[in-house]
């Protein structure tokens, strides 16, 4: 019955997504550009504030040198520098230059203001969060429409702060502006050593470039992402920081797809991240269609969710996700909550008065709490090496999602996620110095995909066998192919999927937002079926079968089975055997009914023992290993024979019952059954 109701559900789209970041139709570049170098010459332009005692307090702290240098910088930007970083980027006329921006708070008034004249009437479709998506057209007549720094176009521009660290230079848009910095079509773009804060959507935002760096940042405060890069190649995160974002801190969005089609000899990645930190946000990393990127060396902590890369939302080049590798990153106390600022009503009032310095976060999407990464739907990851450790509910998270998510309806694409991701020689349940702090489970699996393997040595699973990594790349002990992962986790994925942060609607049944117990679609859907079964097995033993001292006995298992399937249920985050011995005893029960049925009832009989030798497959599946190369699990075929038996069973419990055939199912050893040939 379950298995019914969650296909249903996906033939119905119940999980309607829309994007969590919508942008004009754009192409990838075509990857003749490189990685930018830095440049330490002397700048071409500087800015700097025109407060000189707020400059000299800014910088009394300073090394000497470096206080030196930046008061000779200052002498001569009071004399022919800018006061505003957009009128330094507008004064760049050729490749190459290179913006010193000086100790200040740069809030860059003549781009506060309200779109006016035409830039108030620009035709345009509108985001489902209500900003127009503009074209790169649109954009150059309208530059701060939506942005407080525009640098559109622009070739090999190096903008870098002359403090000692990034917050001595702070870009500030006060909410005023979807992002505070946006690099259009720019090339060659290099950002250094300063701070972009508090804006409707991204902190910094780049966009159609081949090549760029991103060096020595902080992002903070933002609606939705610090750092958010989009259709572009030849990138590099290097020592950045972000954290308080109602999305994720950085966010490599349809990163170049080069190595679409390949297996896992990847000569290139699109975007490297190194040395950065994202925490306290919803997700300290996440890419929808995050396509061949490298991320090393980096911690991602505290979050709600450390990463994450998927292919749910539609609207991404590059589609479905694929090709990303993570290697000794830190990955670890990944707990938070923000959903409670949802739930009290502090995400409804304006950005400004939320209190997102004061550590609120607004999640702008649905994620498991207390996990380490999630990959939802994607293909040829590899995690190799990171310390995942002390997350309350999963070290990882692997599902599948369906073409239709994104927009593709063609039925050879429904099954086209969740395959050949290598989970490989991670430590995990401790931190770098080898003290334990153990994940709750390190694996949570639907059971879908082909070529996902695991190491050997996690500290419990669901479910609880998983196909093993060899050493070499491809190599896979067990393996499976599966065209739909596990009935009741598929229910529980469309469940918790109906999240809304505008409509302050936090999905009822999901224990993602705080259900428990008889709360939680699991165990309600569990308690209803043990109750079906209950009441249909009992009525039919009662009239067929309450004489025959074996089925009775596999009766009481049985229902002992129905009671720990739903414990079982309660307990589904848990390393536990329950749920397979539950399995087990139901498989039991079916089994020796169907045999007794068989002299009164061939037909139902063996369809009955059919359902007990499938419970026994399930519960094989469940607890040793996974059947290979099935296209459908056993608790599919057992969910949908289900249905069938139940109503089966009323009938036959119903029908008025035959003496003698009632008396041959009754007999313990058939010594009742009628003879060959005799009247019946």
């Amino acid at each position: 019955m379950t298995a019914l109701a969650v296909v249903a559900a996906l033939l119905l789209g119940t999980a309607t997504t829309a994007p969590a970041h919508e942008e004009r139709e754009v192409a990838f570049p075509d990857g003749t550009g490189s990685v930018p170098e830095y440049r330490d010459g002397a700048p071409d332009l500087l800015v700097c504030k025109a407060d000189s005692g707020d400059f000299q307090r800014r910088i009394a702290r300073f090394p000497e040198a470096l206080r030196e240098h930046n008061l000779r910088l200052y002498e001569q930007c009071v004399r022919d520098g800018y006061r505003h970083i957009q009128q330094a980027v507008d004064a760049v006329d050729r490749p190459g230059m290179t913006i010193a921006v000086l100790p200040g708070r740069y809030e860059e008034e003549p781009s506060q203001p309200e779109p006016a004249g035409e830039c108030a009437r620009l035709k345009a479709p509108r985001a489902g969060q209500g900003y127009q998506v503009l074209s790169y057209a649109q954009q150059k007549q309208c530059p701060h429409n939506q942005n407080l720094v525009a640098i559109l176009g622009k070739r090999d521009l190096q903008i870098e702060g002359t403090g000692a660290g990034p917050l001595d230079v702070v870009v500030d848009a006060g909410y005023r502006k979807l992002n505070a910095i946006r690099a259009d079509g720019s090339g060659g773009v290099y950002f250094r050593n300063f701070t972009a804060q508090r804006t409707t959507f991204n902190a910094l935002y780049v966009l159609a470039v081949d090549g760029f760096v991103i060096d020595r940042v902080l992002t903070r405060w933002n609606d939705e992402y610090g750092f958010l890069t989009f259709a572009s190649d030849h990138g590099l995160y290097r020592d950045c920081e972000s954290y308080g974002n109602g999305d994720s801190g950085i966010y490599p969005g349809s990163a170049s797809d080069i190595n679409d089609g390949r297996g896992y000899d990847v000569p290139r990645y699109s975007i490297e991240i190194t040395g950065c930190r994202s925490h306290h946000n919803l997700l300290g990393y996440s890419g929808t269609a995050g396509d061949s990127v490298w991320a090393h060396d980096n911690e991602f902590d505290h979050n709600m969710a450390g990463a994450s890369m998927d292919s749910v939302f539609p609207g991404h080049p590059g589609l479905p996700q694929n090709h990303a590798r993570f290697e000794r990153n830190l990955i670890h106390s990944n707990n938070q909550d923000y959903y409670r600022y949802v739930v009290d009503g502090t995400c409804a009032k304006p950005p400004a008065e939320r209190g997102y310095e004061r550590g609120v976060v607004c999640p702008q999407t649905s994620v498991p709490p207390g996990t380490g990464v999630m990959v939802a739907g994607g293909n040829w990851n590899v995690f190799e090496g990171n310390w995942v450790y002390g997350h309350e509910r999963v070290g990882f998270h692997l599902n599948a999602v369906p073409a239709y998510i994104r927009g593709d309806e063609s039925w050879s694409r429904q099954t086209d996620t969740s395959h050949h991701n290598r989970f490989h020689a991670n430590k995990l349940g401790t931190d770098r110095d080898g003290t334990a702090d153990p994940n709750r489970v390190d694996v949570w699996w639907d059971g879908q995909g082909e070529g996902n393997c695991w190491q050997d040595d996690t500290s419990g699973s669901t479910p609880r066998t998983l196909p093993v990594c060899g050493d070499e790349p491809g190599a896979v002990s067990g393996g499976s192919h599966r065209l739909l992962g596990e009935p009741v986790k598929l229910a529980q994925l469309i469940v918790c999927s109906d999240y809304s942060a505008g409509a302050r609607r936090l999905p009822a049944g999901c224990d993602w937002y705080g259900a428990r117990g008889i709360e939680r679609v699991e165990v309600q859907t569990a308690l209803a079926i043990a109750g079906v079964l209950a009441l249909v097995g009992g009525l039919l033993w009662w009239r067929r079968l309450r004489g025959n001292r074996w089925v009775a006995v596999a009766t009481a298992l049985g229902a002992a089975g129905l009671v720990l399937d739903v414990a079982g249920e309660t307990l589904s985050l848990s390393a536990t055997i329950v749920p397979a011995l539950a399995l087990l005893l139901l498989g039991i029960w079916w089994t020796a009914t169907g045999l007794a049925l068989r002299a009164g009832s061939p037909a139902f009989g063996w369809t009955t023992v059919a359902m007990g030798l499938l419970t026994l497959l399930d519960a094989f599946d469940q607890a040793v290993v996974m059947v290979p190369w099935t296209p459908l699990g056993p608790a599919w075929l057992r969910g949908l024979l289900g249905l069938v038996w139940v109503v089966w069973a009323v009938v036959a419990a119903a029908r008025p019952v035959d003496a003698s055939r009632s008396a041959a199912a009754n007999a313990p050893d058939g010594a009742g059954a009628p003879r060959p040939g005799a009247a019946s």
